[in-house]
Formats: C-alpha cells, structure tokens, sequence
C-alpha cells in the first residue's frame, strides 16, 4: 500500500469510524433468553421460514424444564398442543427404549406421567422426566432446525437496546456482541429485555382493588397447601421472650392489611434431582459459608411432630426425584428475594448464592446435624444429589426458581376473572388450567406472638381458560416490535396458573407465529390480524378453546330455604383437590376430590354461620364410588370444640342418598361453625360437594 493509500484509509476511519451494525448479527427474529419458551419460539419461526437467532443469558437450554422441575405442573393436559405437546412426545420417546432405564425397570416405574395410548397412539406423551432427557430434547431441537444460540451472553442492560421510532433495532451484550432484528422476543423469567427497551411493567402483588380481584394483594390469614405453621411457634431466640429477639428467616416488619398491594414477590427455590441409589447418589455437601442457626426453626417444627418433609420427593425415572418446597420451613427461602426482580448481575448473582448455601446448608443440616430427630436424620442420609444430573455443576441446578420477577403491563392484563372465566378473554392464543397457586411471600409474627407464613394461596381455575394474545405485547406507544410470552402482561394471581412451563411452551410457538405475520405484512406486533393467527395456531395444533372449560350447572339444586349451605364450587381448592362431574349424584356444578395424592397435604375447609340460635344437623354430600375413601375424617369444629366422624364414602348418604349427617350440635345465632374434610391416612379417593347446617325445629 502507497503512503498516499495509507494516509487515505487512515483519515477515513477518522472521519467515518465503521459503525457497529457493519459488524451486528442480523435476523428476522432475535429471541433473548434460554427458557423453554425460547426454543419453541425459535423451532417455530424456522418452520415459518425466518430466520432467528438465541441469546442466552444462560449456558443451559430450557430453563426450569431442563433445571430441576421434572415433575411438570400440567393441569389438563388436554389444552397443551403445538410444540408444547411435541417436546413431552420426544420425552416419551425416550423413555419407551429400554436403554433409558439404567437404574429402575421401565416395569417398576410405571406408567406414571404418561399419556393415553388408546387415545394419544404413536403420539404418546411423558409429563414426568430427568432433567438431562428434557436438556438433550432442546438441544435435539436447536440442531435439527440448525438454530444459532449464543450462550452465556448477557443483555447490557444499561445502554445495550437501541431503539427506534418505538421499535427495537438492535441489542447489544456485555461480551461487545450486536444483534439486529426484525422482531424482539423476551423469553426470560425477570423481563430484562422489555424493562431495557423501557415498556411498563409491575414487580409484587397488586392490591385487589386494582383489578377488581379476590387473591391478589397481602394474604393475611388465608392459609393455604399445608405450607403454613399449624402448631403456634415462638418466632423468638428464646421462646417467648420477644427481647431475645427473632430468629433467623422471621421478618419483624408488619405484613400488610389483607388485600392490599405489596412490592414482595414470591418464595424461589431449587428444584433438586435426588436419589437414593448408592452408586449415583453425592451426599448432601456443607456449603461454604454454612451456619446451623439458620435452621433453628426447623428444629421447632420437628419437635412439634412434624413429619411431612419428604411428600414432595416426587418420583422420577431411575429412582430420582423432582424435590419441591413442602411444609412450613422448607427449600423456600421466604423473604429473600425481593429486590431479585430488578437488580443488577451482579448482586442477583449473591441472592442465587444465598439461596444455594440456604438450601444446600437444608439439606446437610437435616442429614447430619444431631439435634435432628433420628427418624429424619436417618431416612434423609439415603438420599442425595444425583452425579449423572448437573455435571458440570455437581448435582446441583443450574437454574433457580425464578417463580415470579416483572411482569409486563400490555395491552391486556389478564386477571383471575380470565382465570376463573367471570369474563371473555379476547384474541386467545393459548390456554391454562392450572391452579392459581402462589408460594408464600413473607414470614412474619402474628398478634399473638407466633410465627406464621403469608402468601401461599391455591385457587383452583375449575377448567381451562384462555389467554390473551394481547398480554403478550406492550403497549403500541412503547414498542411495536416486542414480544413476551413468559413475563406477560399479568396480575400477581393469574401469573400464579400461567406460569407453568407448559405454557410457556405454548405461547412462545403463539409468539413465534405472530412475529411471522407481523413481518410478512408489515405491521406492528399489536396490529397482526388475529384471524390470520388463529387459522395458523389452529393448523399447527395449538389448542385456543376447550369445550368442558366452564362446568355446567348440572347437578341437583342447593335448596337454601332449608339451612345454611355451601358447595364446593365457592371454595378456594388448594393443590391437589381439583373438580370433577363424573360420577353423578352430586349439587350445582360437580365436586372436588384429592386426587389420591399427597395425603395429608392440605384440608378442605367449609366455613358457614348459623342464622338462628338452637340445635342443627351438620350434614355433608358426596358420591360414593367403590374408589373412595371408607376412613374419611371430617371435623366440626365450634364454640362447643370439635369432633371429629369417620365418613365411608364407598357407601352411600343415609339421607335421601345426598346426604350424610354429622350429628346435631347446639348452636348460637351468628356462630361461625367450620367442617374440615382431611385426606391425611385415608384410603382411597376424598370427595368434597356440598355442606349444611340444618335447623332441627
């Protein structure tokens, strides 16, 4: 090169630096996040003929699919479709080859978490799954539609999406990386992406009022799943003494006013992968940093009785688990994490180590420490990691529970009443079921000096619902480009149903499929035709409408001109009660029952007042079944104290074969008289209709 040349080049790239767009990855697409979303997202805007690209904050694809939550939170799985329904067939699929099972007999498993092959054929379905098969399906993904993924690429979040006539043209990650796109999908479980490219959006609960809503806001007194403290527990270093001050884990600040809104967010956790067999198992390691008085708690709650710990170790293939928070002082850690949603890298990175050192230091703690009772010391020493989970982690997620960060405040915000169907839902693009289910939020001391959980709620949907495709995109004076199918546009209690992974898995193929439209013709994501998209989900297996979402009111009438009642279709049902109609017999819409499951995990509580002062039947309703229960222990509980029957309910009522009588109790006008149903050492099917209080004149 001539010196003249050389001069030239040089005062050209004074005068005219190259711009970073020269150098930017461009795509019709550009998905941010790892999630299980993402890669649905990206499978389905290749099979629309675009292309695309992930970023990934994380390493791992899949997010809590792939992290831990093998024991999937479906509801009816009548309403998964799409690529949702295809990522549980590969799962199938490779648990149907016998080289699958290395540590259990596909035999002694079961078929647990199957779907129905008189019904479902070649197109089997497995719900329940190893972390590393859902990883390896994801994977499998990516590569059969040659996706480009760039892991562990974080959003500058600062100054890293550069923005245009509210549209988003380009983002930028901490490594220097560029990426251009057409349209933007944010498919993280905190909402990076929307909050950088500055569309509105809510961390924390609500108040009631803003929505018109029952669940939503501060849940002081309601209690809920079991995940509360039944025994009354000094919160105090030195029981009783308030002086002594509070233990660790125990929150001295007021909970809130019931109802009201709150800047908290609900409990995370890991969802560990353990096992019991010997050769696969690490036992459970002391964290750095570990300290037994973090469990002090424990401690009380196990000295109390307690013994609960172990009923969400839910089974997975070759003898692993899929372990859940359970109880009132478990893998939750209540109470730290609520500037997680919003705060930087850095300091997220200390509250996911706390969380591990919490939980880890858990586990250690209930394995080793002596003060443990025996039986629980020696039945959690069988347990332990899972070497061939998380390699490159020693058995240990990689993904915390991010059950609840920001969440979008779009063009519609879908609330309970969407959830419970009081309203139509426009422009549907998926469908939940799930039940509206909160963990707790906060852990606080009562009025009368005990320690109690607050936030953990379980509201069941009774049938699928809709969701909006407009609680996917922001509004159209924030950003035209944008779409979000995980932090949707959502209140605190209808997020609770939404955010299972299988939704996620849907909306993330509805999200993709709008984007396609949305370029194709031009349009800002809030203007996409929604005929055209629904003919196109519709031709891909997406599920938008469901004809048992809403129970009829088939069942006998409730006459309440003769005592006090209430069905069961008032009831907010905690996990695992849920509602059926199939067995007839029954008042208004149908009635719950337990499933068979996790007994003992949450009673079902009627709470009615007399109008009248005198004597009263308490009378209950069922449908008996030769699958039901014959030691059901139902408890009136009153001014007079409490008595608790034994309910066979393999035969039927004795009053007029609707009703079952309790006994006759003397009440007082305006008292309140509560009916508990338990399932805890029951054998067989509960059932849960109606309850009444009958004046006996």
């Amino acid at each position: 090169m001539t010196m003249k040349r050389l001069l030239i080049t040089v005062l050209s790239l004074l005068l005219f630096p190259i711009s970073s767009t020269l150098t930017a990855s461009s795509h019709d697409v550009v998905i941010y996040g790892g999630t299980s979303a993402a890669v649905t997202a990206a499978v389905q805007a290749k099979r629309m003929g675009l292309s695309v690209v992930i970023v990934s904050p994380d390493k791992h694809l899949g997010g809590l699919s792939s992290g831990g939550l093998g024991w999937t939170d479906t509801g009816n799985k009548g309403v998964i479709g799409g690529l949702a329904r295809e990522f549980y067939h590969r799962v199938w699929k490779h648990y149907d080859e016998e080289k699958a099972w290395k540590f259990q007999k596909k035999s002694e498993y079961g078929n647990k978490g199957q779907g129905n092959a008189a019904i479902d054929g070649a197109q089997r379905t497995m719900w329940i799954f190893e972390p590393h098969v859902a990883e390896k399906v994801f994977d499998d993904f990516v590569k059969e539609y040659d996706i480009p993924v760039h892991r562990d690429e974080w959003l500058d979040r600062k100054g890293g999406v550069r923005m245009k006539d509210g549209r988003i043209r380009s983002i930028t990650t901490l490594s220097g990386k560029t990426f251009e796109g057409k349209i933007f999908m944010d498919t993280t479980y905190e909402g990076d992406l929307l909050a950088a490219a500055g569309t509105s959006f809510h961390v924390g609960r609500e108040a009631n009022a803003t929505y018109g809503e029952t669940w939503n806001g501060v849940q002081v007194g309601v209690l809920h799943h079991g995940h509360w403290f039944k025994e009354k527990i000094s919160p105090y270093k030195v029981p009783g003494d308030p002086s002594s001050g509070l233990l660790p884990r125990i929150s001295g600040e007021h909970p809130g006013i019931k109802g009201e809104a709150d800047h908290r967010v609900q409990a995370y956790c890991f969802r560990m992968c353990l096992t019991d067999v010997p050769e696969n198992r690490i036992s459970f390691p002391k964290p750095e940093g570990y300290d037994a008085g973090q469990y002090e708690l424990m401690l009380r709650v196990l000295a109390g009785g307690w013994r609960d710990g172990f009923r969400k170790f839910d089974p997975i293939p070759n003898h692993k688990t899929d372990t859940n928070n359970h109880g009132p002082f478990s893998t939750d850690n209540i109470g730290m994490n609520y500037d997680y949603p919003e705060a930087s890298y850095e300091r997220r990175r200390e509250i996911i180590r706390e969380h591990e050192v919490y939980q880890k230091g858990l586990m250690y703690f209930l394995a080793n420490d002596p003060r443990v009772p025996a039986d629980v010391r020696n039945k959690m020493s069988q347990w332990g990691l899972a070497k061939d989970e998380f390699k490159d982690n020693g058995g240990w997620p990689h993904q915390l529970y991010i059950r609840e960060a920001r969440r979008l405040v779009g063009e519609y915000v879908m609330t309970e009443h969407d959830c419970l169907k009081t309203r139509p839902t426009p422009e549907p693009v998926g469908m939940g079921s799930y039940t509206m289910d909160s963990h707790n939020v906060q852990r606080y001391v009562t009025p009368e000096g005990y320690v109690q959980n607050e936030g953990d709620i379980g509201v069941s949907a009774k049938g699928p619902y809709q969701i909006s495709y407009k609680s996917l995109v922001p509004r159209k004076e924030e950003c035209t480009n944008l779409l979000v199918p995980v932090c949707i546009s959502s209140s605190h209690i209808a997020f609770g149903s939404i955010r299972m992974e299988p939704v996620f898995m849907i909306l993330g193929h509805s999200a993709a499929t709008a984007a396609a439209l949305a370029i194709k013709g031009n349009k800002a994501v809030q203007d996409v035709p929604y005929e055209s998209l629904k003919e196109q989900l519709l031709k891909e297996g997406q599920v938008l409408e469901y004809s048992g979402a809403i129970r009829p009111r088939s069942g006998l009438p409730l006459d309440e001109a003769k005592g006090v009642t209430l069905d069961d279709s008032k009831l907010a049902a905690p996990h695992p009660w849920s509602s059926s109609a199939s067995t007839p017999g029954y008042f208004e819409y149908g009635y719950l029952h337990d499933g068979n499951q996790d007994k003992g995990s949450a009673d079902l509580d009627y709470v009615l007042k007399a109008q009248k002062g005198g004597s009263h039947e308490v009378r209950i309703s069922y449908t008996k079944n030769n699958n039901r229960a014959s030691n059901v222990p139902v408890t009136v509980t009153a001014s007079f104290g409490s008595k608790t029957i034994k309910v066979n309910q393999k035969k039927a009522p004795g009053v007029d074969g609707t009703w079952h009588s309790l006994g006759k109790f003397n009440l007082k006008a305006g008292e309140t008289v509560k009916v508990t149903i338990a399932t805890k050492g029951t054998d067989g099917y509960v059932i849960a209709d109606a309850v009444q209080l009958l004046p006996i004149d």
